[in-house]
């Protein structure tokens, strides 16, 4: 997400900076770049001019610190603004009630809401250490309840039962009943898709929530549908009484322009973004983090909580022992550290949270770089642990034997075993305290054939 602003307003910025100092004429040419960024990211007409005219008041007024260059000082006011415009600070859920604390969740059809359930579900358990449960109250899509059914198995959190012959109140309410005798902290309603303009739809999701009375209800909004996607937020809020949004689809989204319009057309924050189908793909939504991101300085604190709830610390200590004693690794190493890197969100969501990472981001294929990942797995998972732990024995006949148990070719398992050794080199400079040396060699690129770069 925000690909696109990012870069525009990088060259933005990149011309100030060799300005000696800001003055009305230089803020009015960087204003225009900025105005055009935001509007080509698909950001509310409204939206657009109020900010443009908080950063022009900003940086002409005395905000300027006499410590920073142009250049610097007016993305310092710009970062600001964004995350004004996005909400400031992140939006935790409500759970101030006595438990269950019921949270309903509404949107359009098909913008993913039964897959935000479970990964909301999945979010509470892992990172708030909630017992949760989920029920399905759109009885007209009987696949949604099988759905809900088969997601909430996967992510370990219980299941109360409906039928499409039912009515939406008394499923909740049964829900509500069987979640306190059970000791849940909170339950998780999902809703059947509908239109703002459908009144007899509208009128029944009313009829449940003043009915349920949810601590809180979240609207599923589809990313990439832009400032669309804020207009139909505020039309929902009008009839129901919204309390914040899940935006959705965002690896989808190149251009940003729900996330900084949604806040300012319906007053509601957004308090989780959703990047991928896997369950586990869900963060909480920060602004001023996000606004750091779009700026191309990174999320580190996203960054730092994402391994401490994603990577297995036994694995990374013994892992970073062995190779500060020795500086060596086998295969069996090498494939729990794709594991880990895949866990977190892959190797260009991990680039894309690192500061002043942007154009090392522009030079990856995401897709081709998963699909690498999960070939070099498959390939080192084809191996006997004999051959994981003394690679050296992997000749002529083995490689074949490996190529046809991973489905690859001989020649994929020798790129496999190249970079591998390249790896291993690396290592070797880290263990003897070369990190300084080894990141000056690679000049801030990737390395060869990982994520779709040349070899």
């Amino acid at each position: 997400m925000f690909d696109n602003l990012s870069e525009r307003l990088a060259k933005t910025f990149k011309t100030l900076r060799g300005q000696g100092r800001l003055t009305e004429d230089n803020i009015k040419d960087a204003l225009r770049d900025v105005r055009r960024a935001l509007l080509e990211a698909d950001v509310a007409l409204s939206v657009v001019k109020g900010f443009i005219d908080q950063v022009q008041a900003k940086a002409i007024g005395q905000e300027v610190s006499l410590a920073l260059n142009p250049g610097q000082a007016f993305i310092k006011i710009v970062r600001e603004q964004l995350a004004e415009v996005m909400g400031l600070e992140a939006a935790p859920l409500n759970f101030n009630v006595e438990p269950p604390a019921v949270v309903m969740v509404a949107g359009l059809q098909g913008a993913g809401k039964t897959t935000s359930v479970a990964k909301l579900a999945r979010w509470l358990k892992e990172r708030e250490k909630k017992k949760v449960m989920v029920v399905s109250a759109d009885i007209y899509r009987p696949a949604a309840i099988k759905q809900l059914e088969t997601l909430s198995a996967q992510v370990g959190v219980a299941f109360s039962p409906s039928r499409a012959d039912e009515d939406p109140v008394a499923i909740v309410e049964r829900a509500r009943s069987e979640a306190k005798k059970q000791f849940m902290d909170v339950l998780l309603v999902d809703t059947a898709g509908r239109l703002h303009v459908d009144e007899a739809m509208m009128a029944e999701i009313k009829a449940l929530h003043q009915s349920v009375k949810p601590i809180e209800t979240l609207f599923v909004v589809d990313a990439m549908t832009g400032q669309d996607a804020a207009n139909t937020a505020k039309a929902f809020h009008d009839a129901l009484p919204l309390t914040g949004v899940i935006l959705t689809k965002t690896d989808g989204d190149a251009r940003g322009g729900a996330a900084l319009s949604i806040r300012q057309i319906t007053g509601k924050p957004i308090k989780f973004i959703g990047a991928g189908e896997k369950t586990e793909a869900l963060e909480l939504f920060h602004p001023d983090r996000m606004a750091g991101r779009i700026l191309g300085m990174g999320d580190v604190l996203s960054l730092i909580e994402e391994a401490e709830s994603k990577i297995d610390h036994k694995k990374a200590e013994a892992f970073a022992k062995k190779i500060q004693k020795s500086g060596q690794f086998d295969l069996e190493d090498f494939r729990q550290q794709l594991q880990q890197i895949q866990n977190m969100g892959g190797i260009g969501g991990l680039i894309g949270k690192l500061p002043g990472m942007g154009q090392v981001k522009n030079q990856l294929n995401e897709g081709v770089a998963e699909k690498e990942f999960k070939r070099l797995e498959a390939i080192i998972n084809s191996m006997t642990p004999q051959e994981r732990a003394h690679p050296a024995l992997l000749k002529g006949s083995r490689k074949r034997r490996i190529a046809a148990g991973s489905g690859t070719q001989v020649q994929d398992v020798n790129k496999l075993l190249k970079q591998f050794e390249q790896m291993q080199k690396m290592m070797k400079k880290v263990s003897k305290g070369g990190l300084k040396n080894m990141m000056r060699g690679m000049g801030g690129k990737v390395p060869p054939g990982i994520g779709g770069m040349p070899r």
